[in-house]
C-alpha cells in the first residue's frame, strides 16, 4: 500500500505543516490564554539545572531490573526541552534561548538515546550492559529523542543560529550519526522483514525517523531512501492488522500504534505533495483510526486486556486529526468531547515526550474547543475477530469478553476473561500491569501475577492454568450482536496445559436492559475448577440456600448459581503504575465448582 505510491511519490519538500517560531502571525492566532499557559510552564524552567545522567544509571537496569530509576531523567530533560521550547514560540523575545541550548547539548552529549533496556542489537537477546557509541541502537526512544530535537532545531532555527550557527550543525551532526546513518546502514527487527511480527514500534519509530529527517534540507538522495524505507516498515505493519482495525496491544497501546502510523502518514502526506492522501480513507486504515472510539466504556476507562491499563490516557488533536483527515466525524466528536472535559493542564499534554504532539494540539486547540456535533453518536456494540475482543453495551453496562489467543503482543494469559463496568463503573476488572521492569520482558514473564490467568476473570484447574503462546486459544467462537441481547460463546479447553480439561465452554450474554449471563460448562477436568473473580470494590458474600451472591455495593450484586464455596483475597496496589488506574486495593473472589456448571448473573436493577 504504502510502498506502492512511494514508487511514484515526489520528495521534495520539508514538513512544514507546523510553522517555526519565526512566523508570528500563526503562532500569535494560537489563542491567548493557551499561549499564557505555555509561557507560565517555560517559566518553571528558566535557568533550570538539568540533573546528570551517569554511567551507573545507565547500568541500574543490567544490575538490579529496574528502569524507571534511569528513564525518569532522560525523559525529563526532554519534557523540560519541549516546555522551553513551546514557551519560546509563544513569546518569541529570546528569554529561554540559554536554557534551551543547555537541553539541546546535554541531550547531544548522552552516551547513548536508547534506553537500557534496549540495549541490544538483535531482538529478545540479553541487554549488554553500557551502550558502544560506535554503533547506535534505534529503539524507540533514540528515534523519539531525534524527533525532538529535530522539532526543537526546526520552530527555533532562526533565533539559534542568531546565537551561533553551530547549534543547528550539533544537531545535524547526531541526528546523521544516530539516526540517519544506522537507519539506512543497520538493519532494526522493527524495520520488518516480512515474515517477522511487528508491533508498535514499527509505526512509532518510523514517525520519529521521518519527522526528524523532514524537517531539514537532506540530499534528495537520502530522503528518497528513507522514505522509500518507511513505506516498507509502514506495510508491514499494517499487515498485522486484521481489517477491523483492532490494537491486540489494547487500547492504551493505541498511542503508540495506530496514532504513530497517522502521524507517518500525515509527514509522508506532506513531504511528496499529497500523494498519500487516499489513504486516510482505506477502510482498513479508517478502522484503525476507529478503534478506541469503539473501546472507550465512559470517563477514563477503556476495555483493556495485555499490558493496557483501563485508565488508557486522554484523547486529544491526533485523534481528532486523524478522524477529519478520514472523514469520520464521529472520531472527531469523539476526540473533542474528550479533550474538552479535561483540566488545562491535561490539555497542555506537560508529560509528553513528543514536540510535535504539543504542538499539534496548540494548534488546533481552537478548533477541538469549539467542535460540537449536532447529535453525538451512541458507540456501538462491536466484534473484532482478528483478536476475538467482543464489547457490548446498554444503558448500565458495558461489557468485554476476550477471545483469540494468548500469542499477543505485550500478552497476558488471558483468553476467555470478561471485564464489566456499571454506570460507568468498574465492576469485575482486569487490573493491568505493573512498572516495566527487567522481568517484565524476560522468560520469568508469566510469574508475575499481573500476567497470570489466575488474576483474570477466568478458572484454574488445582495449581495448572492457562499458558502463553499463539497455540494456547479459544476456538469454536461464535457470537451475535443485536439490539435486544448480544453474546459470545467460545471453548477454553486449548488455552490451558494439555489434559488438563477436556472441555470449558463459556456463554456470555448481555440480555439489554435486564442483565448480564456469564454460563461456564467444564467437562474432563481431573482437578476441581476454581473461577477467579477480580473486583475494585471489596465483595461481600451472601449465601442464601446454595446461592453465592457477591454484593459489590452500589455497584449491584452478582448471584452465583452452582458453587460450592467462595472465599475472598484482597490483592494490595503498591505499584505506581497500578495506582493511576487503583486508587486502593483490589480484590479477588475464588468460586468453587459444586459440579461442572456455574452461572453468573449481574442484574440491571440494583
Amino acid at each position: 500500500m504504502f510502498k506502492e505510491i512511494a514508487k511514484t511519490a515526489a520528495c521534495r519538500e520539508l514538513y512544514t505543516s507546523c510553522p517555526p517560531a519565526s512566523c508570528r502571525q500563526e503562532w500569535e492566532n494560537i489563542p491567548e490564554d493557551y499561549r499564557k499557559s505555555l509561557i507560565e510552564e517555560g517559566d518553571r524552567w528558566l535557568d533550570y539545572p538539568f540533573p546528570p545522567i551517569y554511567a551507573t544509571d545507565f547500568m541500574d537496569f543490567g544490575r538490579t531490573g529496574n528502569r524507571g530509576r534511569y528513564e525518569d531523567k532522560l525523559f525529563s530533560r526532554r519534557t523540560i526541552l519541549n516546555a522551553l521550547v513551546l514557551a519560546e514560540c509563544a513569546q518569541y523575545e529570546g528569554r529561554y534561548l540559554d536554557t534551551i541550548l543547555n537541553g539541546i547539548f546535554l541531550i547531544c552529549g548522552e552516551a547513548a538515546w536508547q534506553l537500557p533496556a534496549h540495549n541490544t542489537y538483535i531482538r529478545d537477546t540479553p541487554q549488554l550492559l553500557l551502550p558502544d557509541v560506535t554503533r547506535p541502537v534505534l529503539d524507540l526512544f533514540a528515534a523519539e529523542t531525534g524527533a525532538v530535537l529535530a522539532m526543537a532545531e526546526y520552530l527555533l532555527r532562526e533565533s539559534l543560529e542568531k546565537v551561533s550557527p553551530a547549534i543547528s550543525v550539533l544537531v545535524n551532526h547526531n541526528l546523521k550519526t544516530r539516526i540517519f546513518d544506522p537507519y539506512l546502514k543497520e538493519h532494526f527487527w522493527w524495520m520488518g522483514d516480512g515474515s517477522s511480527p511487528m508491533n508498535n514500534w514499527t509505526s512509532w519509530c518510523t514517525q520519529n525517523v521521518l519527522l526528524a529527517a523532514f524537517t531539514r534540507p537532506l540530499f534528495h538522495e537520502m530522503r528518497k531512501a528513507i522514505l522509500d524505507k518507511a513505506c516498507q516498515s509502514l506495510d508491514y505493519f499494517l499487515d498485522e492488522y486484521g481489517e477491523d482495525g483492532c490494537c491486540d496491544e489494547g487500547a492504551q497501546y493505541y498511542g503508540h500504534a495506530g496514532l504513530t502510523l497517522f502521524g507517518a502518514m500525515e509527514i509522508l502526506n506532506q513531504v511528496s505533495g499529497q500523494a498519500f492522501e487516499s489513504l486516510y480513507r482505506e477502510p482498513k486504515i479508517r478502522n484503525i483510526g476507529d478503534y478506541i472510539r469503539k473501546v472507550h466504556v465512559a470517563g477514563p476507562y477503556y476495555v483493556n486486556f495485555a499490558d493496557c491499563s483501563p485508565v488508557a490516557g486522554n484523547r486529544g488533536s491526533r485523534e481528532y486529526l486523524f478522524g477529519k483527515r478520514g472523514g469520520n466525524e464521529a472520531l472527531m466528536a469523539f476526540a473533542a468531547e474528550d479533550y474538552q472535559r479535561q483540566t488545562e493542564a491535561e490539555r497542555l499534554n506537560l508529560e509528553e515526550h513528543n514536540l510535535l504532539y504539543r504542538v499539534w494540539g496548540a494548534f488546533f486547540h481552537r478548533e477541538m474547543m469549539s467542535y460540537q456535533k449536532e447529535k453525538p453518536e451512541e458507540t456501538e456494540d462491536c466484534y473484532f475477530p482478528s483478536a476475538g475482543l467482543f464489547v457490548a453495551r446498554d444503558s448500565r453496562f458495558c461489557l468485554a469478553v476476550k477471545a483469540g489467543d494468548n500469542g499477543d503482543s505485550h500478552n497476558h494469559n488471558d483468553v476467555g476473561s470478561f471485564t464489566v463496568y456499571r454506570d460507568g463503573q468498574p465492576m469485575f476488572i482486569d487490573a493491568g500491569v505493573e512498572s516495566y521492569s527487567k522481568k517484565t520482558f524476560s522468560p520469568q514473564r508469566y510469574e508475575i501475577w499481573t500476567m497470570r490467568s489466575q488474576y483474570h476473570n477466568l478458572p484454574s484447574f488445582g495449581d495448572r492454568e492457562q499458558m502463553a503462546g499463539e497455540e494456547f486459544a479459544a476456538s469454536d467462537v461464535t457470537c451475535e450482536l443485536g439490539q435486544e441481547k448480544a453474546w459470545i460463546q467460545m471453548e477454553l479447553s486449548g488455552a490451558y496445559p494439555k489434559d488438563c480439561v477436556t472441555s470449558y465452554v463459556r456463554h456470555v450474554c448481555l440480555e439489554k436492559g435486564r442483565e448480564i449471563r456469564i454460563t461456564d460448562v467444564c467437562k474432563g477436568n481431573q482437578e476441581q475448577a476454581v473461577l477467579s473473580l477480580m473486583t475494585y470494590e471489596k465483595p461481600r458474600l451472601v449465601w442464601e440456600g446454595d446461592i453465592c451472591h457477591l454484593d459489590l455495593g452500589s455497584l449491584g450484586r452478582c448471584r452465583i448459581e452452582g458453587a460450592v464455596q467462595a472465599q475472598v483475597q484482597e490483592i494490595p496496589i503498591t505499584d505506581s503504575r497500578l495506582k493511576i488506574a487503583w486508587h486502593h486495593n483490589i480484590f479477588r473472589t475464588l468460586v468453587t465448582f459444586e459440579g461442572h456448571r456455574l452461572v453468573l448473573v449481574i442484574p440491571e436493577g440494583v
